[in-house]
């Protein structure tokens, strides 16, 4: 494989928790692993813009990869609109930074305004430009979640002005194939998981007797948590840590939360309801281990990330087989596939699953192999690196040493 310069472009804060942050850091920490452990061993900068004017210009991430802030509007978190109008201010800075002996073999832009502000620049400069959405506006939409109006044009330009797009699953590459991205240009590279912090080795969260269900939704109103409680009727014997939405000492006045507590109580489980609020991301494998099966039950968006580290864990997933969950959970191997909005049968499965540890110990083991296998970041730097490579120049041929003639070395 050969070594490259990779500039990684975000508008995400690579001190967040978000998951174009984790992605983002956890890929330029990938890509730059050196070859003697089995990695790329790229030289990797991420080029972001400064949300704090005290935070330094230049960090390092790990060897080999570096985070370089870029003064591109007022040095503070901006909002899309915000971020929208210092696109331009963006691309100076990185037209800047990629001058001289900085220039990158290849730019990877993560998010469609830094893509703006990537691909004016890589095609200006004529440097590969690679591409990844982060979600796109239609499955947003689709959410009820509010979308720019320039976006959805923007993703279809930018797709098709991309000389790779690397799709976050398959759902969203035949979204971006519909809206006119060419196939040839598509890829998929997954979400990875840290497969050294997420385990089924280490602590566990205390717990009831009772054998516990974990709700993680992206959010507490998107349905995945009502419909979390409305089969927790038909399992007995579980309880229902539903973690997400505030923190813990503002549940008491969030609306989702009371929707769903009074929910729960007319439906007579609220004393196996528990509301954990947001966790921490340190604290987040002792939770996961602590649960018989996550639940990501969402109908139209459920977390990816949550589901790759419950099966690293050895926790099988009952999820929607909406978006990555599609890809990455194995319907009857490493847990199941349920519908959506059908919270009674999907209670009455759980049920039967729960008393079943012979099927759910080998969901348990085939999921821990998956995760590891198919999401661990080694794995999705190797796959990114060799995508990019499609897209770079192929190496100059090394010059033929000239042989003298025998006739020659005889005289």
């Amino acid at each position: 494989m050969r070594r490259h310069t990779v500039a990684l472009v975000t508008l995400a804060d690579l001190a967040g928790v978000t998951t174009p942050a984790v992605r983002v850091r956890e890929l330029a920490r990938a890509l730059a692993r050196p070859a003697a452990e089995g990695g790329p061993g790229h030289r990797v900068t991420v080029y972001t813009r400064r949300q704090d004017p005290a935070a330094r210009a230049r960090s390092r991430l790990t060897s080999g990869a570096a985070l370089r802030l870029l003064d591109a509007g007022p040095a503070e978190p901006l909002d899309e609109a915000g971020e929208l109008d210092h696109v331009g201010d963006l691309a100076d800075a990185l037209r800047r930074a990629w001058t001289g002996a900085a220039r990158p073999d290849v730019v990877h832009a993560h998010g469609w305004i830094a893509g703006m502000a990537a691909c004016a620049v890589a095609r200006e400069l004529e440097i590969p430009f690679v591409l990844s959405y982060h979600g796109l506006a239609a499955g947003e939409r689709r959410a009820g979640r509010p979308v720019h109006p320039a976006r959805m044009r923007m993703e279809a330009t930018l797709g098709k002005s991309a000389a790779l797009v690397l799709a976050a699953h398959e759902a969203e590459a035949e979204a971006l194939a519909r809206m006119g991205v060419p196939r040839p240009v598509l890829r998929v590279l997954p979400l990875g998981v840290d497969d050294e912090r997420f385990t089924p080795e280490g602590p566990a969260a205390p717990r009831r007797s009772r054998p516990r269900l974990l709700a993680l939704p992206r959010s507490l109103d998107d349905g995945g948590a009502e419909d979390a409680i409305r089969a927790l009727v038909h399992v007995p014997d579980a309880e229902l840590v539903i973690a997400g939405g505030p923190e813990a000492e503002e549940l008491g006045t969030d609306p989702a939360v009371h929707h769903l507590t009074l929910l729960a109580k007319e439906l007579h489980v609220a004393d196996r309801v528990e509301f954990a609020g947001a966790v921490a991301p340190r604290a987040l494998p002792k939770l996961l281990r602590s649960a018989r099966l996550l639940l990501n039950l969402s109908p139209k968006l459920p977390v990816p990330e949550t589901a790759v580290a419950a099966m690293a864990c050895g926790v099988p997933v009952v999820t929607t087989p909406a978006g990555a969950n599609a890809d990455s959970v194995l319907s009857g191997i490493t847990g199941l596939h349920v519908p959506a909005g059908r919270p009674a049968a999907v209670g009455r499965t759980l049920r039967r699953l729960l008393a079943d540890e012979t099927t759910l110990h080998g969901w348990s083991i085939a999921a821990v192999d998956r995760a590891r296998s198919r999401y661990g970041w080694g794995r999705i730097g190797a796959e990114a690196a060799r995508a990019y490579d499609r897209v770079l120049p192929a190496p100059e041929p090394e010059p033929e040493a000239e042989v003298e003639p025998a006739e020659a070395l005889a005289s």
